[in-house]
């Protein structure tokens, strides 16, 4: 299985990614993804940029945990993610998971356990750039609630 890790400033090419994971392997029959977008609005006001932190080296290293944990609940072919840090503008692509497996099943869940797990586990921090001046970004309930669901 081939797992793909990155932390970038620079934005990536969705299509490229999808078939970097699949090429030439043809066992592979699903190939599931998520792409998260910088939205332009957060509780009811005007977001301009938003500027992502963390602490490389340690980021990454709870990216590969995420991935590890995937690919002994489900069986895999390989795993992308890709997330940006540094300023972003709405619509900016923000992250990528991808899954590969031989079939869609454990493709969707792998890829949503993987999203749900780096929404609550990776330290990604964000600073919002509204109307009415700079915010940290507080994690949601609702993040924790979905990470809850895959606690064993």
């Amino acid at each position: 299985m081939v797992n793909y890790i990155r932390v970038q400033q620079q934005a990536f090419d969705i299509a490229a990614e999808l078939d970097a994971l699949h090429a030439g392997n043809s066992a592979i029959g699903a190939v599931v993804s998520f792409v998260g977008l910088m939205r332009d609005m957060n509780e009811g006001d005007q977001v301009a940029t938003m500027t992502l932190e963390h602490y490389p080296g340690m980021t990454e290293k709870a990216l590969e945990k995420i991935v590890a944990e995937a690919d002994q609940r489900w069986e895999l072919m390989g795993i992308r993610v890709i997330h940006r840090v540094g300023e972003l503008r709405p619509t900016d692509p923000i992250v990528i998971v991808a899954v590969a497996s031989a079939h869609r099943g454990e493709a969707f869940q792998a890829c949503e356990f993987v999203i749900d797990y780096l929404k609550t586990r990776a330290p990604f921090w964000k600073k919002e750039k509204t109307s009415e001046g700079e915010r940290w970004v507080d994690a949601r309930h609702t993040d924790d609630r979905a990470e809850k669901r895959w606690q064993r």
